[in-house]
Formats: C-alpha cells, structure tokens, sequence
C-alpha cells in the first residue's frame, strides 16, 4: 500500500511540474519572442521559417524609435498622464480611505456601496458619454480630458484598497494623538501616512499600470499625434501597407521597461499593501 502511494505521489510530482513548465512557457515565450523580434530587421521578422534567434542583430529598431522626437512624446504623454493620475488618486483616494475608516457620517453605507457598485460597471460602456462629455466641454484632445477620465476608474479601487488597509491599522494611534493635542489631519500626515507605505505603494503601483496600459479611452479621447501615448504609438506602426514588426517589438519592450522596474523596486511594498488591504 505504500509503495502503491509512492508511485501515485510520484506521478503526481511529475505531472505537476509538466503542467508548471508548460504554464512557464507558455507565459514566457511571448515575451521572449517579442524581445528577440525587436533585435531582428523587418526582413527578417517574415522570414519562413520563423528564426528563434536573431541572425543578423540589430538594433535598428531601437534607434528608430529613440531617435525620432514624435515616438519620444508618446512615451513622454504616457509618463506625464499615468505620473498625474497617481499622484491624484492616491491624494484623494487617502483623504476619502481615512474618512470611511475613522469616521461614522450619514450616508456612509450607502456611498460606499455606491463606490463598490462602480467596479461592475465595464468601461467601454462608459466610452460614448465620456467622449460626448468631452468634446462638450471642449477639452477633446487634451491632457485633462485623458487626466479626469482615467481618474473615473482608478479612483473607485483606490479608496477600497486604502480603506481596507487603513481598516489594519488601531484606532489607537488617532486617539495617542488627540491626547497629546493633535487634530486628525496631524494623526493622518504624521502618524498614519508614514506607516500606510505599503498601501500607498501598492495603490500607485496599480494606479500607474493602469493608465500606462489604456489603450481605448487614449485612442478615443485625442487625435493629435502630439497627445498620443505609447499603446496608440504602438498601433500607429501598424500601417495600410506595411507594419513595422521590429519597431512595434522595440517600442513593446521600452515601454516594458520602465513598468518591470517599478515593479520589482517596489515588490515589497506592493504584495504587502494588496494583502493588508484585502482583509480588515
């Protein structure tokens, strides 16, 4: 009989790591794939048979995208607007967290159920009055338009997620400073923000991935080049006649980058702000 165990608990082992190696390869040709691709010339991308590795490396690509000043502003576009909304959701989202966590008001249930109510809303349901809302207030190809609309989305899972990481920490520290003579805004500022790290980061790292990846709202609430951000510069290379493969794989990998290295500086911070927040 155990022997009998042995062998199925084997089997078990082995079967699970097939399934794992299988998953790994499946998440992590794709990358590998578009990295190899972006050192390729475009020649060489439609090649048959497909080349794993590079024959003839390049970095044509990468200099093509570096060295034109229309390509740059995408990635400028995407940092000002995903930098602005995170620094205002997670401004806001704070101040509203602290509320719902410290306060009793009237109307508290019923606000934050209308704010949980907004995450079963899917967005592109939203694209048509948001353009209407838009171009009526004539600010249709702006930074602002792009600003306040993605403030709409991000806003909602911020105030829960800092709610909900505020909601771990004991209200004994609000009222060691009420007796030592402090306000709320000084027991918020000097006591909670400083050890609320981990849900500050884990907020703005999600804020910030959020925008930096919207391709919809971005397509549709501007028109200038000059105000398009790197998903929609993407798609611009893909023309009537020719796509630009390379390019496209470049442009993938360099605005990658910068998302890959948020992340890992603030993994910590990150996996402990999303759990906190998860559980009150």
């Amino acid at each position: 009989m155990t022997r009998r165990n042995t062998g199925k608990d084997k089997l078990i082992t082995v079967a699970l790591h097939v399934a794992l190696a299988a998953g790994l390869f499946f998440a992590a040709f794709p990358i590998y794939w578009m990295l190899s691709s972006s050192f390729k010339s475009n020649t060489e991308i439609f090649a048959l048979p497909p080349t794993i590795l590079p024959k003839a490396f390049t970095l044509e690509a990468y200099a093509a995208i570096l060295g034109d000043p229309v390509k740059l502003r995408f990635f400028f576009n995407s940092y000002f607007v995903a930098g602005a909304v995170t620094v205002l959701t997670v401004l806001i989202a704070l101040l509203a967290a602290y509320g719902f966590s410290r306060f009793n008001f009237r109307g508290k249930g019923s606000l934050n159920t209308l704010i949980i109510s907004t995450q079963t809303i899917p967005p592109i349901t939203l694209l048509i009055p948001f353009f209407g809302l838009v171009v009526s207030y004539g600010i249709f190809d702006t930074y602002v338009a792009l600003i306040l609309t993605y403030l709409v989305f991000t806003l909602p899972y911020a105030i829960l997620l800092m709610t909900g990481y505020l909601n771990t920490l004991p209200r004994d520290l609000d009222e060691a400073v009420a007796v030592d003579g402090g306000t709320s805004w000084t027991a918020l500022w000097r006591v909670i923000v400083p050890i609320s790290l981990p849900g500050i980061v884990a907020t703005s790292v999600y804020t910030f991935l959020l925008c930096w990846n919207e391709f919809l709202f971005a397509l549709t609430l501007t028109k200038s080049t000059s105000m398009r951000t790197v998903p929609i510069g993407i798609q611009l290379l893909m023309g009537q006649h020719a796509f630009e493969w390379n390019q496209m794989m470049a442009m993938s990998v360099l605005g990658s980058l910068p998302l890959l290295v948020i992340y890992l500086v603030a993994q910590r911070f990150f996996l402990a702000g999303m759990t906190a927040g998860s559980v009150k």
